[in-house]
């Protein structure tokens, strides 16, 4: 534990214990990976104004996320196949997200259920929802997330089309592994994960399987899914998802000031600037340099969150210098779970509000409420 001190470091464990074909999965970006490598490289652009002599007690980094109190502006992104990082990933990654008083998001195309979710957690988590084109498939998906109590619905906007990742056709990714002599081999250099994932039922996508129409087994499974986003979603299917909701809402996705404005009128309660971490349109501007634009062109309107690039505090700091209420971290929980389990998603929330308290501090500011452009050096 002593030697693991960054995100860094917990990617690189994880790349040891994790699986290729999963590992690169939650590593890759599209076609180039330019826009994914542009969202970090991004925030190392960005320079932080170096305050002294002024008093750095009583620091607080509670805020408020669509009115949810947090005890730091940063949630746990939804991130598909969770559960194919560390056995019951799903679950384990929301146990440390609420033990550490931030926000869980669980994907559609998660390993573990809704319900698996909301039987080892005894606080409200978020929901994400991508729109297929069986609508009464969605609608249900919704009724489920209202009866495991979910206190936000985030709907993904920008995955009608599906980006490709090289590295994910390269690899055959599947969940579960399809049992090649690749595959085989690989998996026995990494036993810990082959043990946990024996121990564990929670093998494939169990907010589908099931659920949707004609969708019993893994074979059902891929033609359903290959066929399912809906390519005609638009701004007119945001209202009755928001009227069958009938909760708060966040619609993610955001990269363009036009859309903003559009997304604020539909009456959702926050948006997400995001390129959905470079693995959809590749060549797409980075989410952090959006980020004041969109602030600008929402004018107060809506709340604006960012995900995309964050790293560690400082990125968080920054983020929130140029005007976000909310961060998201993907890859970070991610690196940490197939690290180390719960206990490595623990240790990158850790990592990251380490790094942003002291931050925080060196840059003048006690309180995050506090933070705005001020800290950053022009």
């Amino acid at each position: 534990m002593s030697h693991l001190l960054t995100i860094a470091d917990l990617k690189e464990l994880a790349r040891r214990r994790v699986p290729t074909m999963f590992f690169d999965y939650a590593d890759s970006g599209a076609w180039t990976e330019g826009t994914y490598r542009a969202n970090e490289e991004d925030f190392a652009d960005i320079k932080l104004r170096q305050r002294v002599l002024v008093d750095m007690t009583d620091r607080s980094l509670e805020t408020t996320m669509i009115g949810e109190k947090v005890s730091m502006p940063v949630a746990l992104a939804p991130t598909g196949l969770t559960g194919m990082q560390h056995a019951d990933g799903e679950m384990l990654a929301a146990q440390a997200a609420e033990a550490a008083g931030v926000p869980f998001t669980l994907s559609t195309m998660s390993i573990c259920s809704i319900e698996d979710v909301a039987s080892v957690t005894t606080k409200p988590f978020w929901f994400q929802l991508y729109v297929m084109r069986d609508r009464d498939f969605v609608r249900n998906l919704i009724d489920r997330a209202k009866a495991a109590n979910c206190s936000a619905l985030v709907l993904t906007a920008d995955l009608q089309i599906l980006g490709q990742r090289h590295k994910d056709v390269r690899n055959g990714l599947s969940a579960p592994p399809k049992l090649t002599l690749a595959n085989l081999f690989d998996m026995a250099l990494r036993p810990r994960w082959c043990a946990a994932m024996l121990g564990t039922q929670r093998r494939t996508f169990r907010n589908i399987v099931g659920h949707a129409k004609g969708v019993g087994d893994l074979s059902s499974l891929s033609s359903w899914t290959a066929e399912q986003f809906d390519p005609k979603l638009s701004w007119d299917d945001v209202a009755w998802i928001k009227e069958h909701w009938g909760g708060k809402l966040i619609i993610k996705g955001i990269l363009d000031e036009e859309d903003a404005r559009m997304a604020a009128k539909t009456g959702a309660d926050a948006i997400i600037v995001s390129n959905h971490g470079g693995r959809q349109l590749d060549g797409a501007r980075s989410s952090i340099s959006m980020l004041p634009r969109i602030v600008e062109a929402v004018d107060g309107r809506i709340e604006v969150h960012v995900d995309g690039g964050i790293r560690s505090g400082q990125d968080v700091l920054k983020a929130v210098a140029l005007g976000a209420q909310g961060t998201y971290i993907g890859r970070p929980f991610l690196y940490g779970l197939g690290a180390m389990g719960r206990e490595g998603v623990t240790l990158a929330l850790e990592i990251i509000r380490k790094e942003l308290d002291i931050t925080m501090a060196l840059c003048g500011k006690r309180r995050i409420t506090d933070v705005d452009g001020s800290v950053l050096a022009r």
